[in-house]
């Protein structure tokens, strides 16, 4: 092997290793475009992910209980966090009976929508289901999705 050839070997050689560190350090680069994170970052994130999703089970359960035996959910008070009680909802509040201070929990609801909600309950009786509330009371059509995760309506 002559010296010109191993110059190009040595070139050649070169160049690779150059590409090599190069396209690693652009994949690395691109790589949270490319492969984005899906889950929480942190720990803490993960919990209150957790906690959240419980807190959906224990909705979900309530709503199960009311379909299940409406006079049992009214004992257990559910949907009423402004009185004392020892069964966890996991946050509903029921428009029928709650006061406006628990209705003011519920997520888009103004003080204005609060009082023409209390008004026509009042006036009226309750409420049957939230679209039924919506058109009643003419709620924004954006927070009707939002009140269905949280409302429930006893008779």
């Amino acid at each position: 092997m002559n010296a010109g050839e191993a110059a190009v070997g040595a070139l050649a050689g070169l160049m690779m290793v150059m590409l090599w560190v190069a396209g690693t350090v652009h994949a690395f680069a691109v790589r949270s475009a490319v492969f984005p994170r899906t889950g929480p970052r942190s720990q803490y994130n993960q919990h209150a992910v957790q906690v959240a999703k419980y807190r959906r089970m224990l909705r979900e359960d309530a709503r199960g209980l009311i379909a299940e035996d409406p006079a049992l959910a009214h004992e257990l008070r559910i949907g009423r966090p402004d009185l004392p009680r020892a069964y966890d909802d996991g946050g509903l509040v029921d428009v029928n009976h709650a006061s406006p201070a628990a209705l003011a929990a519920l997520p888009g609801l103004t003080p204005e929508l609060i009082d023409r909600i209390v008004r026509r309950r009042d006036d009226q009786g309750g409420f049957i289901s939230p679209e039924e509330m919506a058109v009643d009371t003419d709620l924004p059509p954006g927070i009707l999705p939002k009140l269905s995760e949280y409302a429930i309506f006893l008779p």
